[in-house]
């Protein structure tokens, strides 16, 4: 064999020392390192994630809680009427029919602020032209006093909130002259 000839041959196991570094070392120190940086971020996320799931709780808790606050003032303001209809039950007897009709008046009153300082409105009716999303028509009347689609009577009052019809008003609608 020539010089050339033995420079082109590949290297045998027998040529490798031991004390020179091993692509092996180098790929367990990559892998080590590897594993302790996608630790890092398992642990980072899952912190992140328990992070959130709290933050979730708590804000569900505070609404809940909001919303119970908010159901017990509007309940402190219908306690206020149930006595004044208690009372009213209590002395009735003793009440002439004039004083006992003020009595519920003015409990209806003061039921009606309640609902409205809620922002509670009731829904328009008689002269009003047919909504079907605030009325509901329960019967049709011939009459030559309205035109047709005005609503002549009101059965139930309707409730608002806001833009929201909570209730709609059972109506009877004109159906205009016969």
């Amino acid at each position: 064999m020539s010089e050339s000839d033995s420079e082109k041959q590949p290297m045998q196991f027998d040529d490798v020392t031991p004390d020179a570094p091993t692509a092996g070392g180098d790929l367990e120190a990559q892998l080590a390192a590897a594993r302790a940086e996608a630790e890092q971020y398992k642990d980072k996320f899952l912190r992140e994630y328990a992070d959130k799931d709290n933050y979730r709780k708590r804000t569900e808790r505070m609404a809940a809680d909001a919303i119970r606050r908010e159901k017990r003032e509007l309940l402190e303001k219908i306690f206020d009427v149930m006595d004044n209809l208690d009372r009213s039950m209590r002395f009735q007897e003793t009440m002439d029919r004039d004083t006992l009709l003020q009595t519920l008046r003015m409990m209806q009153w003061q039921l009606g602020e309640a609902l409205k300082s809620e922002g509670l409105t009731p829904v328009p009716t008689v002269g009003e032209t047919f909504d079907p999303y605030v009325h509901d028509a329960v019967e049709t009347v011939q009459t030559s006093e309205q035109p047709e689609g005005v609503v002549v009577e009101e059965v139930r009052k309707g409730y608002r909130m806001g833009d929201e019809t909570l209730r709609p008003a059972r109506v009877k609608v004109s159906a205009g002259p016969g």
